[in-house]
């Protein structure tokens, strides 16, 4: 695996000569062919053939296949908010930046090579039944996306800290799309533009309406 940069979400790999568990053997291996090919596409026993492990240790660690891609989908999770935490900690006490920053990583991200979507959202969508394990988590991290952009939102002033809130969401969620059909050269690239002009419309003063001038010159 090529060396991870700062703003990448993927997979830690042990070092070179580390005693590697089976466990996370199986979660290494479904992390890289679930993302990169769809999780219905890929059978458990080619999980278990590419990670080098007998069938035993599979079933020893996940019972099923549903409790092996919600281990992996929990991961990522994971992995999804130490960056969110590592880029926020870049800026700290300013929240405007911090948003922008998150935005500018993830369009780096949802830009380059190989990327094959949000894997919550595929997820979401491989998973439709509200009841899988799968959407548990895919569900449970984009809600805690629009808690903290709430979070974000309300720090820097923002008059309606809900309605900006759930703009950056809907604006996340439809780069992490666009990026899938149009590639590198799509609409995701005016991604932090977007975010931007949104934040500094929450932020400027309202205006006072027309009707409320026009009545107020006709009293004097």
């Amino acid at each position: 695996m090529r060396a991870t940069q700062a703003d990448e979400i993927v997979a830690r790999t042990p070092d070179a000569g580390a005693a590697v568990s089976p466990r996370d053997r199986l979660l290494n291996t479904a992390n890289d062919l679930f993302y990169r090919r769809g999780i219905h596409t890929v059978g458990i026993d080619e999980v278990i053939a590419a990670a080098g492990v007998a069938k035993m240790s599979l079933y020893r660690s996940f019972p099923s296949k549903d409790e092996l891609i919600a281990a992996y989908l929990a991961r990522r999770s994971g992995l999804y908010w130490d960056w969110w935490d590592r880029v926020v900690a870049r800026h700290p006490g300013d929240p405007r930046r911090q948003l922008l920053a998150l935005t500018a990583s993830m369009r780096k991200r949802a830009l380059r090579v190989g990327w094959r979507g949000c894997p919550f959202t595929n997820a979401a969508c491989e998973f439709p039944a509200p009841d899988h394990p799968a959407r548990h988590v895919a569900e449970a991290n984009k809600r805690e996306m629009r808690r903290r952009f709430r979070a974000l939102a309300k720090a820097v002033g923002a008059r309606s800290p809900a309605r900006l809130a759930d703009q950056l969401t809907l604006l996340f969620e439809g780069a992490y799309a666009s990026a899938l059909t149009f590639g590198h050269r799509g609409p995701a690239r005016a991604v932090v533009d977007a975010a931007a002009a949104m934040i500094d419309a929450q932020l400027a003063k309202s205006p006072v309406p027309a009707v409320r001038r026009s009545r107020s010159r006709g009293a004097r």
